[in-house]
């Protein structure tokens, strides 16, 4: 890793005031938020990046240490991860290889089954059903064994749509615990049925 700041970087306004776009995010129908808002000024930068979560191998990774059980659902190369504690969204769900990968190192074979599995996990979570959209979003900066998130869009919710969806899920009630567990239920049920084992 260069620990010199990019050209990009290099370029940015660090230290300064940005003001907003007119036509940026905040005017769009679909941002929560409402009143005087202010851009945070970009702090410098961190070089060399401290190490993500799992960095150093297998075993340092929280995600490789777990077992099965912990897991929604499973099979031999794939697993389901369910959130124990209710969200604000109607479903959410993280789809990780079973070996520790990122996307860039991810096998030939694995990145082979991806795209079928994430159909898989998509029909799991409007199988729940009031769910009109799934989002899938990786993000990767906390941990580097890969992880997609799979959140549900609750149908009819049009100003929940898009990329603002998770912002809402900060604001939004949360979910009641039995209703939230049997959602859970209801997802690994569902991703059992093409195959793997249902933990829940």
């Amino acid at each position: 890793m260069n620990p010199e700041p990019s050209a990009y970087v290099r370029n940015l306004p660090i230290g300064e005031q940005i003001p907003f776009p007119a036509e940026g995010v905040p005017a769009w129908e679909i941002f929560p938020y409402e009143g005087d808002l202010r851009i945070k000024v970009l702090e410098e930068p961190v070089l060399p990046e401290p190490p993500r979560h799992g960095e150093a191998g297998p075993q340092e990774c929280g995600t490789c240490r777990k077992g099965d059980e912990e897991f929604l659902w499973t099979d031999e190369h794939w697993r389901l991860t369910g959130f124990s504690e209710p969200e604000s969204l109607p479903a959410m769900v993280m789809l990780q290889p079973r070996g520790h990968y990122d996307l860039h190192d991810l096998p030939a074979e694995r990145a082979a089954e991806l795209g079928g599995m994430l159909q898989r996990a998509e029909r799991a979570v409007k199988s729940v059903g009031g769910i009109s959209r799934v989002h899938v979003n990786k993000w990767g900066d906390g941990w580097a064994h890969l992880h997609m998130f799979l959140v549900g869009r609750p149908e009819g919710m049009m100003q929940l749509r898009g990329s603002c969806l998770v912002l809402w899920g900060d604001v939004l009630p949360k979910v009641a615990a039995e209703v939230w567990a049997e959602t859970n239920r209801r997802i690994a049920r569902a991703m059992a049925e093409g195959g793997g084992t249902a933990h829940v």
